[in-house]
């Protein structure tokens, strides 16, 4: 184990007299995991409220609540020029109080109107405010679970070529392998504290899968020196290879100023059956180590592991293009999706787009595991998934390659009962590893006045690309099921005919399946009549000075969207109830919540409604929300609870 270790650990980490033990970064995860601060979207938006906000808002009565619903009202009604006028705004008006979900709703409405680089800047805002603690987000508590699903999927045996010191980082090659082996120099334990001149690991070849001809032997040529070489991949043509070996070239050998031989990526020629013209690649350091190199499936990408300045942990994941001619694209960080503050290492690429890597950053059983992801676009998606047991166990494992074609491969492991410190593992993929991120959504849809379930309700799944990704009917009980993919953010919306549209946004969540239920306030026109208006026009609620029934400026806003409402639907007859706290006598309380009754009602007709369509009575105290009765100390603020009005539509 000592050779490998001193590989892709020891090199890294500056120097070779300990072995470090594995360290997971989840327990201090752990501490941190918490919600992400999405909120509930409690704003609704139907038709009809259009013409009933905007005019409120043409008449100069302008608040936040007004904003987000008339923004809304549009944007669910795919008026999208009209929702982005007023989600701009809503934004700049209040630019320290706008949620999330307003921002993003006015990037899609930017969006649909092919205004993409505005649209860019403002998702770019949303993401911001979204973001959150990326060790957070990778954590799941249910971590162990997961990986058990993944499990049984592979069936493993001994490679048959295995000697009893350090066989590993096997690579596809012909009909066979190439692979890394020390079994020409013996135990590495006398060595372990004096990095000398003896060899090390050299660079194997077998025809794994002949009868004949099936003798391990050393490539031919210049690839094998008497340092370390290790990890290669070879071209399709056969004609070139990229390895691994320590900072030595042309016979010399180069360290860093803390007195380490550092890795670095070489490129080798086939000339007549030997391996030559060696040339490093230029991005190589000698400050630091660059190793394990992979191509694309086109061979036009190099990935590799690194531990150069930006690096998220002890090493991480890399790629640059190749451009040709011995020169090369900027070189990439694949980021935090794949990369953590501990190891990511030994990447594999699949034809089908799949990327394979050891890590003991992600959470798994122990060690370093092999985690697989899917290449989504040119990116690489979350989830990183455990690819689970018999690969993956409490040890090391790592070096994982498999054809795409006869789901054959191979990785190493330093797992009990191998020949050697290292070894070699053949396996057959049995059924094939779920890498899609599937995430199912429950949840009841009822009335928020009644609370009566309800069946026949339709519930759709929208991405963040608002398009429609699935649907359903809730059942006889409200219930509704859906599938999601979890690796993105998607809305979840219910609708019913009489009813307002609700909508949640569920950010990515690689956790337990999510529950969503929603409360949907009937609509005042086709929801039918008899309820409070207030709570149908989300209105908020009309408060009072005490001894006094002025209306008060913060009530104006309120009452002008009740007088909208009347104003498009002539048939809508208004009784307007009228409350006191419970200071002052019984009798007094009775006048004067009377008089606000007649004032509120003045005031609408005082704007042309007619009078016909109102009605206003007071209830005193008799009607009080909280526990304020007489004799009893309340704050000015519970006291002022009580003295409101309210709207109910009658016919």
């Amino acid at each position: 184990m000592l050779k490998r270790i001193l590989i892709f650990t020891i090199i890294f980490s500056g120097y070779f007299s300990n072995v470090i033990a594995q360290e997971k970064v989840n327990e201090k995860q752990q501490a941190k995991v918490k919600e992400k601060a999405d909120e509930r979207y409690e704003e609704y938006s139907f038709s009809p409220a259009i013409d009933i906000y905007k005019k409120v808002l043409d008449k100069g009565y302008v608040s936040q609540d007004l904003l987000k619903r008339l923004g809304n009202s549009y944007y669910f009604n795919s008026k999208y020029q009209e929702a982005a006028n007023v989600y701009k705004r809503l934004a700049e008006t209040y630019p320290e109080e706008t949620e999330p979900d307003y921002i993003f709703r006015y990037a899609q409405s930017l969006k649909s109107l092919g205004e993409y680089e505005e649209s860019a800047k403002i998702m770019a805002k949303f993401k911001e405010i979204t973001a959150t603690d990326d060790e957070t987000d990778s954590f799941d508590v249910d971590y162990l679970t997961k990986i058990e699903e993944n499990s049984g999927r592979y069936e493993i045996k001994p490679f048959e070529f295995n000697s009893k010191y350090s066989d590993f980082a096997a690579s596809f090659y012909e009909q066979g392998l190439i692979f890394s082996s020390d079994r020409d120099t013996g135990n590495l334990a006398r060595y372990r504290h004096t990095w000398n001149s003896r060899d090390f690991l050299d660079l194997y070849k077998v025809n794994a899968d002949s009868v004949s001809n099936n003798t391990v032997v050393k490539l031919d040529g210049d690839v094998n020196t008497r340092l370390h070489e290790s990890t290669s991949i070879v071209t399709k043509d056969g004609l070139t290879m990229y390895f691994t070996r320590n900072n030595f070239l042309d016979g010399k050998k180069y360290k860093d100023q803390n007195g380490v031989i550092r890795l670095k990526i070489y490129r080798a020629d086939l000339v007549e059956n030997e391996w030559t013209n060696i040339v490093e690649l230029p991005f190589n350091n000698d400050s630091y180590s660059v190793a394990h190199p992979v191509l694309s499936p086109d061979e036009k990408k190099l990935y590799f592991v690194s531990d150069m300045p930006g690096t998220h942990g002890a090493s991480d994941i890399f790629m640059t293009e190749i451009i040709g001619d011995g020169t090369y694209g900027p070189i990439i960080n694949l980021g935090k999706n794949i990369n953590t503050s501990a190891r990511e290492t030994f990447p594999f690429l699949t034809k089908e787009g799949v990327l394979y890597f050891s890590s003991d950053g992600h959470q798994g059983l122990g060690g370093l595991d092999v985690f697989a992801t899917k290449i989504t676009f040119g990116n690489f998606q979350e989830p990183v998934v455990n690819i689970g047991r018999p690969v993956n166990g409490q040890y090391d494992d790592f070096t994982f390659i498999i054809d795409d074609e006869n789901k054959r491969g191979y990785f190493s492991s330093n797992r009990e009962g191998g020949l050697g410190e290292d070894d070699i593992y053949s396996f057959v993929e049995k059924e094939p590893l779920i890498l899609d991120c599937l995430q199912d959504v429950t949840g009841t849809v009822r009335d928020r006045i009644s609370n009566e379930v309800l069946a026949g309700a339709t519930v759709k799944i929208i991405d963040e690309e608002n398009n429609e990704v699935s649907s359903t009917i809730t059942d006889a009980k409200g219930n509704y099921v859906l599938g999601l993919d979890c690796s993105k953010g998607n809305f979840v919306r219910a609708s019913r005919d009489g009813y307002v549209p609700a909508e949640e946004y569920l950010n990515k969540s690689y956790g337990k399946p999510r529950i969503v239920d929603f409360y949907l306030e009937r609509d005042i026109v086709t929801g039918g009549f008899g309820d409070d208006l207030a709570k149908l026009l989300q209105l908020s609620t009309i408060y009072f000075d005490l001894n006094k029934f002025n209306i008060r400026p913060d009530a104006e806003i309120e009452i002008q969207k009740v007088i909208v409402a009347m104003e498009k639907y002539p048939s809508l007859k208004i009784k307007v109830n009228s409350h006191t706290d419970s200071r002052g006598n019984d009798a007094y309380n009775l006048w004067l919540s009377q008089k606000r009754a007649e004032s509120t009602v003045n005031y609408m007709v005082s704007k042309g409604i007619s009078a016909d369509r109102l009605k206003g009575e007071g209830y005193g105290e008799t009607r009080l929300v909280n526990d304020c009765v007489n004799g009893i100390p309340c704050s000015k603020d519970k006291h002022q609870l009580n003295r409101r009005s309210e709207f109910i539509i009658f016919e």
